[in-house]
């Protein structure tokens, strides 16, 4: 995971920072970032609009992330300006889901 902007310096971040087990053959699904265009390589990414039905598990995390943790509603008390506490939060969130599925 990474947190950041839509900028290429964050695309390039969360592409270092997948791990080498997703090996040469896994592809990308994306939108129509340009960033994922400059920094994936052509013949792994794929980009995909969300009619498309390809992002879905993607869009349902979120949903999801949405939903148990109130802090990622813009709108509800326990929302927080502070990015560290947003970023701890979702790490915190992430790990906690992953325990989970063991």
């Amino acid at each position: 995971m990474v947190a950041g902007d839509c900028s290429e310096f964050a695309a390039r971040c969360l592409w270092d920072a997948l791990p080498d087990a997703c090996g040469d053959g896994a592809i990308i699904l994306g939108d129509s970032w340009a960033a994922y265009a400059a920094v994936v390589p052509e013949a792994r990414h794929v980009a995909c609009g969300k009619g498309e039905g390809m992002r879905c598990h993607v869009e349902r995390f979120w949903c999801m992330v949405r939903q148990r943790r109130s802090r990622f509603v813009r709108k509800s008390l326990s929302f927080s300006k502070c990015e560290e506490n947003h970023v701890a939060a979702l790490w915190d969130f992430i790990q906690h889901y992953n325990a989970s599925l063991r």
